[in-house]
C-alpha cells in the first residue's frame, strides 16, 4: 500500500501478512535494527562500572516514607514469577512524583549494579535515553553506530545483565514502555505518570496525593529558612501559606526557592503579594491556578533582576519538557555564558533543573507558560514571543537533512522530540514555513525508521498548515491528507483512516483526475484501508480498478503495478477466491525474476507470498519446495537472522505443521523462536507471533502441559504490549481458549471464547471474519459441553453472515456450513445434516478442489452421516477446522 510524500516520494507498506513492498528497487525499511554477531558479544560481555547512573541531584525530600517503603515492598520483594518487576507512581502534575522517583533511586543506589533515568514522555525520548546508555558504557563503538543500533546494543546489555533498575519520568501512554518492561526482566522498572488509566491490571501503581500538612510545613521551613530553626509566628505563617497551596508539593518548592531567593520578604508578604487565598489543589485545574500565581509574582521579579532568564523560560515552555539542550536556548548573537547565568538563576528559583549540558521543566509550568496572562501586549503576547523564540532555535540549530552522515542523524535525533512538541502545541492560525518543511522531513524520517504512527501530530500540523496556506485541495495538501490517513491506519485507529483516505481520493479525483499516479496510489490506500476492516466488498472493486488503471497509465510491469497486482491477489485470498489469487501472484513472481532477478527481495517476497496462497489452497505440495526454497535464499542474500529470513523460517514450520510433519515443524519453530527472541527482542510482534506457532504447535502435537504456559504467555504479553483489544491479542486470547477446550477445561474456554467474541464484535464489527471464526469456535465449545440449542443457534446465525458477507463458496463458508451439520447430527437431525454434507462437498469439490483436506475431511463427514441413517450405528465424524489456525494473525 502506497502512502505517498511530497518531497521523498510514495510511502509503501504491503497488505499482505507475509509480504514486503516498495516503491522503487532499493531499500525495504522495517523498523527492526540487526546487530552483528560482534555487537551482540559485545552487549554480554562489557559490564557497567559499580555505581554508575545518569541520576539527577538528589532532591529535598521530606515525608512520603510510605511512598518510599511501597516502592521497596513492590520492587525489592515483589513475588517471584512476575513477567517483570515493576511498579508506577501516578498523580496530578506537581504533585512530587518525579522526586519521590529521585529520591528512592538515590536512596536504594547501592541495590542496584546500575541505575538509569529515562526520560519518557515520547517513545523517541526513550530511545534517546537508551541510546545514551549505550554511550555510556561502550563510548567507542556507540560513536560510529547510529541511534537504531545504540538503542538494540542497550536493550540487549539490559537483556543480558542484572540487577538495574530503569526510571521512566512523565510517561505520557503505559504502551510506550511495553516492548521494555515486556522483554527486560533481569531487574527493576520504575515509572511515573499523571495517566491513571490504561496501565496493565497485573502492573502494581501508586496514587500519589499532596503531601501531609507537617510535612509540608517542614518542607516549606527547609526551604526557606535553611538550617536555621523557624519562630512560632513563622512555622505558623509557613503552615497557612502551605495550606494555600494546596499542599502541592511543585508549588511549594517554587515558593520556597522565591523566599529563600528574596529574604527581605516575610511569608506572610509573600501571601499578600500571591492575592486572594488560593483554590484547592484537588484537581488538575486549580493546581495550574496555583502555580499560574506564584509564577505570576515570581516572572515580576525575574523581569527585574533578568530579563534574559524569562525569555530562556518562555522559549522552554514550547519544547519538550526534558533534555533541553543548553546550545538550543542559546541565540546567534547571544553571549552563552549569559545564557548560563539565567540558566542558573532559574534554577535558584525551582524554575528549572538542570545539568551542565541541559535543563528541563515541569511540564504543569509549561502549560501556564504557554497560556496569555491579561498583563500581555495585546500586539504580540509574551507567550507567543516565547513560540517565536522556541522556533528560531530549533530552525537554526537543524543540520542538513538527515541520511548524510551519523552527526546530521544524531542532530535530528535530539531536536526530534522538540519538533514532536511543537507540532503538537501549534497555535490556531499559526504559520511557519520552514518549520513545516522541518516537520515533514522529520515525518519521513520516522516512518523509514518504522515509526509511522507516531508521526500523527508531525503530519496533523503539516496538514493544518498546508490548508491554511495552499487550500484544501491543493496537490501538496492532498499528500498531507493521505499521509495523516496512513499515519492513523498505523497507530489501528482504521476509522479515522478511511475517512482521510476517502476525502483525499474524492479530491484527487476532481483535481488531479481520475488515472493520475497520485490518485491511484488513493485508490489503492483506500482499498487496502478497507481491506484492513474487513470490508471486503468495497475493497475488491476498488483493488480491481486500481490495477486496471496502474496497467493502462503505468506499464504492466511498473513496480506499482506489481504492488497492485499482489495487493488484489491477497484481498482475493481473503475472500477465499483463491483460483484468482494464485494466478495473480505467480505473474507478479514471474514478472519480479525477470525484471529484479530471481533473489531481489521483493523476488523472495513474492515467492514467499505466493507459498502461502497454495497452502491456503492445500497444496502443500508445490507450497513447501517453495517456501524451502525461499528460506535458503534469504539465509544466503539476507543473513541467517534478518527478520525476513526469521519470517521465512516460521512460515515453513507452519506449512510442515500443515502437511502433519510436526518432526520437523516443532524445531524449526522453536529455532525461529529463539532467534526472534535474540534479535529483536521478548515482547516484538514478531517474537509474539512465534512464541504463539510455538505454542500452537505443541497443542497439535498432544503437549498441552507445554501449550498452555506458552499461549498465557503470549496472550499476557500481547494484552501487555499490544493492549486488551488488538486483533493479535483477541487471536491469542482465543487461541488458548482453545487449548483450554483441548484440556477440558470447557468452563474456562467458554469464558474466554465469550470474551474473544464480545471483544471482536465491538472493535471488528459482527460481520468480520475473525468475528465470524469466534462465534464458530463458541458455538463448537457449547456443542461439546452438551449445549446443542446455543451451539446450533450460533452456528446458524455463523452460517447466514458467512453466506451474506463472505459468499456462498468462502472456505469460511464451507467450515460453518461443515459445523453446523455436525450439530445437527449431533442433535439426531440426521436429514438436515445429510442435506448439509451434501452441499458442502459439492462445493468443496469445486471451489477447493477434490484432493483438498476440506474436501476429503467432507467425504469423509457425508459417509458417516449416511451410514449412521442406513446402519443406525455411531460413527464419528471428523469435525474440521471449528477453530481458526493458532498462527493466524
Amino acid at each position: 500500500m502506497s502512502a505517498d510524500g511530497a518531497t521523498s516520494g510514495p510511502w509503501i507498506k504491503a497488505v499482505a501478512e507475509r509480504s514486503i513492498a516498495a516503491q522503487q528497487i532499493g531499500n525495504a525499511f522495517t523498523g527492526d535494527v540487526v546487530l552483528t554477531a560482534e555487537a551482540l558479544q559485545a552487549a554480554e560481555r562489557v559490564t557497567a562500572a559499580p555505581g554508575t547512573s545518569n541520576l539527577p541531584p538528589s532532591p529535598l525530600c521530606l515525608g512520603r516514607e510510605e511512598e518510599l517503603a511501597w516502592l521497596h515492598r513492590t520492587l525489592i520483594d515483589q513475588c517471584e514469577g512476575a513477567i517483570t518487576q515493576s511498579g508506577t507512581v501516578h498523580g496530578l502534575g506537581g504533585i512530587g512524583k518525579s522526586t519521590l522517583a529521585l529520591h528512592y533511586a538515590h536512596r536504594h543506589r547501592g541495590d542496584y549494579t546500575l541505575i538509569w533515568w529515562i526520560n519518557a514522555a515520547s517513545p523517541d525520548e526513550i530511545e534517546t535515553s537508551l541510546a545514551s546508555l549505550t554511550q555510556t558504557l561502550v563510548p567507542g563503538w556507540a560513536t560510529t553506530a547510529v541511534r537504531g543500533a545504540q538503542v538494540a546494543w542497550a536493550r540487549q546489555w539490559l537483556a543480558w545483565h542484572p540487577g538495574w533498575l530503569l526510571v521512566y519520568d512523565n510517561v505520557d501512554d503505559p504502551d510506550d514502555l511495553a516492548p521494555y518492561t515486556g522483554a527486560l526482566h533481569q531487574g527493576h522498572h520504575l515509572a511515573t505518570s499523571r495517566r491513571t488509566t490504561g496501565w496493565p491490571d497485573t502492573a502494581p501503581t501508586l496514587a500519589m496525593g499532596t503531601l501531609h500538612p507537617d510535612d509540608a510545613t517542614n518542607l516549606l521551613c527547609r526551604l526557606v529558612f535553611k538550617a536555621t530553626t523557624p519562630t512560632a509566628r513563622q512555622r505558623a505563617d509557613a503552615q497557612t501559606l502551605a495550606a494555600d497551596l494546596g499542599y502541592l508539593p511543585l508549588a511549594i518548592k517554587q515558593a520556597g526557592a522565591y523566599l529563600a531567593q528574596n529574604r527581605g520578604i516575610s511569608l506572610d508578604a509573600y501571601r499578600r503579594r500571591l492575592g486572594t487565598k488560593l483554590a484547592k489543589t484537588a484537581h488538575g485545574l486549580d493546581a495550574e491556578r496555583t502555580i499560574a500565581r506564584i509564577w505570576n509574582v515570581t516572572l515580576q521579579v525575574l523581569e527585574q533582576e533578568n530579563p534574559l532568564a524569562v525569555r530562556v523560560l518562555h522559549t522552554a515552555a514550547w519544547l519538550a519538557s526534558e533534555s533541553i539542550p543548553h546550545t538550543l536556548l542559546t541565540p546567534p548573537s547571544t553571549d552563552p555564558e549569559d545564557i548560563s547565568e539565567a540558566i542558573g538563576t532559574l534554577a535558584a528559583y525551582s524554575m528549572v533543573t538542570t545539568t551542565d549540558t541541559s535543563l528541563s521543566i515541569h511540564r504543569l509550568v509549561q502549560t501556564v507558560l504557554r497560556t496569555p496572562r491579561p498583563s500581555d501586549n495585546p500586539q504580540r503576547p509574551r507567550h507567543l514571543q516565547g513560540r517565536d523564540s522556541a522556533e528560531q532555535a530549533v530552525l537554526h540549530s537543524l543540520a542538513p537533512p538527515p541520511g548524510q552522515d551519523s552527526t546530521t542523524d544524531s542532530q535530528w535525533d535530539i531536536l526530534t522530540p522538540h519538533l514532536i512538541t511543537l507540532a503538537a502545541t501549534t497555535p490556531p492560525g499559526h504559520h511557519n514555513a520552514p518549520l513545516t518543511d522541518a516537520y515533514n522531513t522529520t515525518a519521513n524520517r520516522l516512518h523509514h525508521q518504522g515509526h509511522t504512527a507516531r508521526t500523527i501530530p508531525l503530519l496533523g500540523a503539516v496538514l493544518a498548515q498546508r490548508e491554511q496556506v495552499l487550500g484544501d485541495t491543493h496537490p501538496d495538501t492532498l499528500v498531507s491528507r493521505n499521509n495523516l490517513a496512513g499515519a492513523y491506519e498505523s497507530a489501528g485507529d482504521l476509522e479515522r483512516a478511511i475517512s482521510l483516505y476517502e476525502k483525499t481520493l474524492a479530491q484527487r479525483e476532481q483535481v488531479l483526475g481520475h488515472t493520475h499516479p497520485h490518485t491511484l496510489a488513493s485508490r489503492n490506500n483506500l482499498a487496502s484501508a478497507y481491506q484492513a476492516a474487513g470490508d471486503l466488498r468495497r475493497a475488491i472493486p476498488l483493488h480491481e480498478k486500481a490495477l486496471a488503471q496502474r496497467e493502462q497509465v503505468l506499464g504492466d510491469a511498473h513496480p506499482d503495478a506489481l504492488i497492485s497486482r499482489n495487493n488484489l491477489a491477497h484481498a482475493y485470498q481473503a475472500a477465499g477466491d483463491l483460483r484468482r489469487a494464485i494466478s495473480l501472484l505467480e505473474a507478479v513472481l514471474a514478472q519480479r525474476e525477470q525484471v529484479l532477478g530471481d533473489t531481489h527481495p521483493e523476488t523472495l517476497a513474492s515467492r514467499n507470498n505466493l507459498a502461502y496462497v497454495y497452502e491456503s489452497a492445500g497444496n502443500l505440495r508445490r507450497a513447501i519446495p517453495l517456501l524451502e526454497t525461499t528460506l535458503a535464499q534469504r539465509e544466503q542474500v539476507l543473513g541467517d537472522t534478518h527478520p525476513h529470513t526469521l519470517a521465512s523460517r516460521n512460515n515453513l514450520a507452519s506449512a510442515y505443521q500443515a502437511a502433519g510433519d510436526l518432526r520437523r515443524a516443532i524445531p524449526l519453530h522453536e529455532k525461529a523462536l529463539a532467534q526472534r527472541e535474540q534479535v529483536l527482542g521478548d515482547t516484538h510482534p514478531d517474537t509474539l507471533q512465534s512464541r504463539n506457532n510455538v505454542a500452537g504447535a505443541y497443542q497439535v502435537a498432544g503437549d498441552l502441559e507445554r501449550a498452555i504456559p506458552l499461549h498465557e504467555k503470549a496472550l499476557a504479553q500481547r494484552e501487555q504490549v499490544l493492549g486488551d483489544t488488538h486483533p493479535h491479542t483477541l487471536v491469542s486470547r482465543n487461541n488458548l481458549a482453545g487449548a483450554y477446550e483441548s484440556a477440558g477445561d470447557l468452563e474456562r474456554a467458554i469464558s474466554l471464547y465469550e470474551k474473544a467474541l464480545a471483544q471482536r464484535e465491538q472493535v471488528l464489527g459482527h460481520t468480520h471474519p475473525h468475528t465470524l471464526a469466534s462465534r464458530s469456535n463458541l458455538a463448537g465449545a457449547y456443542q461439546v459441553a452438551g449445549d446443542l440449542e446455543r451451539a446450533i443457534s450460533l452456528y446458524e446465525t455463523t452460517l447466514a453472515q458467512c453466506e451474506q458477507v463472505l459468499g456462498d463458496g468462502h472456505p469460511s463458508t464451507l467450515v460453518s456450513r461443515n459445523n453446523l451439520a455436525y450439530a445437527y447430527r449431533a442433535a439426531g437431525d440426521l436429514e438436515r445434516a445429510i442435506s448439509l454434507y451434501e452441499t458442502t462437498l459439492a462445493q468443496c469439490e469445486q471451489v477447493l478442489g477434490h484432493t483438498h483436506p476440506h474436501t476429503m475431511i467432507s467425504r469423509t463427514n457425508l459417509a458417516a452421516a449416511r451410514a449412521v441413517q442406513q446402519k443406525n450405528t455411531a460413527t464419528s465424524a471428523t469435525d474440521y477446522d471449528r477453530q481458526p489456525p493458532s498462527r493466524t494473525e
